[in-house]
């Protein structure tokens, strides 16, 4: 099993995609933004999976792959999610996912929120432990973005196929 992370802050808040990206934890009242997989002809799909922290907001995309494998970036940026990264010494960071937070001076926040990633393989969530741009998925893949300042998060709900 495949684990990867990215460390989105001094502390543990965590980055990733082509700047890193997550939301908050599940909740019952939270609605989702889905969308039919792009490239629908493909013989492949991964998904996004982004968790908003302010408003529980949720959005999966999926994305249709030819090969064997579709990378972070790609994955990231064919899924049309807005987002912003910054450059550090382990790779791309994501800063802002679909506008959140709205502003900010740092990619990564000193107190408060920040983006987590976790990488679905074979239906688990893990924690990624590198940059997503490192990161490399297979059929029916998922890459969980948690926007919180949890230091013990709870992933987003697996994609629905």
């Amino acid at each position: 099993m495949r684990k990867h992370f990215i460390w989105a802050g001094a502390i543990l808040a965590l980055a990733v995609s082509t700047v890193s990206a997550c939301g908050s934890g599940p909740s019952a009242s939270s609605s989702t933004t889905s969308s039919s997989c792009v490239n629908p002809s493909a013989p492949h799909r991964a998904y996004v999976v982004v968790e908003h922290g302010t408003s529980s907001h949720q959005i999966q995309k999926c994305i249709g792959f030819a090969g064997d494998t579709i990378d972070g970036q790609t994955l990231m940026d064919e899924s049309g999610i807005e987002y912003q990264t910054q450059t550090f010494s382990f790779g791309k960071a994501v800063c802002q996912i679909d506008s959140e937070p709205a502003q900010y001076s740092s990619c990564f926040a000193n107190s408060g929120p920040n983006w987590l990633l976790f990488v679905d393989t074979a239906g688990t969530w893990a924690e990624a432990q590198t940059a997503y741009t490192q990161i490399t998925l297979h059929d029916k893949e998922a890459f969980g973005w948690e926007y919180t300042a949890d230091q013990s998060p709870s992933p987003p709900p697996l994609p629905k196929e």
